[in-house]
């Protein structure tokens, strides 16, 4: 099972220095190497590493993961200091990049952001948007771009909405609940908590209008030159996850729900509400790389562009793709 420490930096560090024992495999032969994935909420944005953990794909590979819920930037530090071998968050992580931050994305696995503007019930129209408050994860982060994308799409300025740092998307929730936001943008399942459990309004979708790198894997360049062989068994066990997810949505719905604690129904509609924003092969097309960073810059205002290959570096995927026989 998942040891899940949402928010708690700490925690991340203790993980990754090594003081929870190792599991050694039941032969008793080579210990398990330890390593540490850092998630951003609880979503189906990280299934792919709630399955490798589930189906034992990562243990094929000889890792004992630990999943480690925490926000974007810490995941960023840790990752970059080693304290993480990689961080999902997909958006932090481009972002840090462009401010010189040295990672590298290994793999995009969620190319659509997931993601529907949620209102209180009783904000019903555009209009009655602005000057609300708006809760987010992380600024510069996916979620945060995508919803002033989305507001700018209904018509609203997004100055006048006052975005906050809140928490992960189930926290979100409870804070449109108590009344301390006003607007998410929330992922599945939480949206259809939201939508059903709490009769929220759902305004927009991005998921068909627009192309937003949501989750994959970044790892530090550091690690991508020293622990080359590492870090490909990560990328292997998540693209045998991909595989399971594509051709198994029972056992997909059913992973989702044991993972986020929601039921089987839910999460069974979250999978096919959100099956089509996944990547096949880990490797979005160029012209969506270009698209999203084109966007990304305009959104952080940033005037000089990194080019794509200071960003991602796909090869360790092609390998594995390569070696699987997926195109």
């Amino acid at each position: 099972m998942t040891r899940h420490c949402p928010l708690n930096t700490w925690c991340l560090i203790v993980l990754a220095l090594g003081l929870v024992p190792a599991a050694a495999n039941i032969a008793g032969a080579q210990p398990l190497q330890r390593v540490v994935i850092a998630y951003p909420s609880r979503s189906i944005g990280s299934i792919h590493s709630f399955i490798a953990q589930d189906q034992g794909f990562f243990r094929e590979e000889g890792l004992e993961v630990r999943l480690v819920q925490v926000r974007g930037t810490a995941a960023v530090a840790a990752t970059v200091s080693g304290d993480a071998h990689a961080l999902e968050a997909m958006g932090t992580a481009m972002g840090a990049i462009q401010r010189g931050v040295p990672l590298r994305i290994l793999a995009v696995n969620l190319y659509k952001p997931l993601f529907w503007l949620v209102t209180r019930p009783e904000l019903k129209t555009i209009q009655d948007l602005n000057g609300k408050i708006m809760g987010t994860t992380t600024f510069g982060g996916v979620q945060h771009l995508t919803g002033l994308r989305i507001l700018r799409k209904l018509g609203v300025n997004p100055d006048t909405v006052t975005v906050i740092q809140v928490g992960d998307v189930p926290t979100q929730l409870q804070a449109l609940v108590t009344g301390s936001i006003h607007i998410a943008v929330l992922s599945p399942p939480t949206v259809i908590r939201a939508r059903d459990q709490y009769k929220m309004n759902l305004l927009a979708s991005a998921v068909e209008d627009f192309v937003g790198f949501q989750n994959g894997l970044a790892v530090a360049e550091a690690g991508l030159a020293k622990d080359r062989g590492l870090l490909k068994k990560i990328v292997r066990a998540r693209a045998k996850a991909n595989r399971f997810f594509f051709e198994n949505e029972k056992g997909t719905s059913e992973i989702l729900a044991k993972y986020v604690r929601v039921d089987l129904p839910i999460a069974l509609e979250s999978y096919r509400l959100s099956r089509k924003a996944f990547t096949v092969n880990g490797i979005p097309a160029e012209r969506e790389i270009e698209e999203v960073l084109k966007n990304d810059a305009e959104m952080l205002k940033i005037s000089d562009v990194l080019p794509s290959s200071r960003i991602f570096d796909f090869s360790l995927q092609r390998e594995v793709n390569k070696e699987s026989g997926v195109k």
